[in-house]
């Protein structure tokens, strides 16, 4: 009967172990188009970003990034994060837009509830001369292997979005 007993509450304390309410979120901006901002003083950080209604990723390229393109030639260019460049999560208190991070003089509401800053990975930067208009690069921008961790430890796991969007530039002269 001891044995027993012993088993049942061995089992009971083993079936009752807290994994640590580790919470794995997903990010996912796949459904969202990449915006910026077009007036140059915004946009001087090369600073773009997709709203998923009150969340944000916010992409900050590394200055000349986006100036190393080659006629004729199709150039990949990489950034780590966070040295180079940076990747931002922010999810905000009510719904975001366009204006929050284009005007020049900051917007009161949403607020900003939780920022996390991408701590590995890589944005990279494949540019290549328009086909439609020899006086423009494209951009195609993708994230590769970035990782959140939240000021408690929690690592995000799920980035669901590899390809961020497509940009274009003009040739510079």
């Amino acid at each position: 009967m001891r044995k027993f007993v012993f088993s049942v509450l061995v089992l009971g304390m083993l079936g009752s172990c807290s994994d640590g309410d580790l919470e794995i979120e997903t990010i996912d901006f796949d459904s969202a188009s990449l915006q910026f901002c077009a007036n140059p003083v915004a946009n001087a950080k090369n600073l773009m970003f997709k709203i998923n209604d009150s969340e944000a990723l916010i992409l900050e390229l590394q200055s000349g990034t986006l100036n190393k393109g080659v006629v004729g030639e199709t150039v990949i260019t990489e950034s780590a994060v966070p040295s180079q460049s940076q990747v931002t999560y922010r999810a905000f208190s009510g719904t975001v837009n366009k204006d929050y991070f284009c005007d020049e003089i900051p917007v009161v509401e949403p607020t900003v509830i939780q920022e996390v800053v991408a701590q590995d990975g890589a944005v990279i930067v494949e540019t290549m001369l328009s086909e439609n208009d020899p006086t423009r690069f494209v951009h195609n921008i993708s994230l590769s292997g970035i990782s959140f961790v939240t000021s408690n430890g929690e690592r995000i796991t799920n980035l669901a979005i590899n390809e961020f969007g497509e940009v274009t530039t003009p040739v510079p002269n």
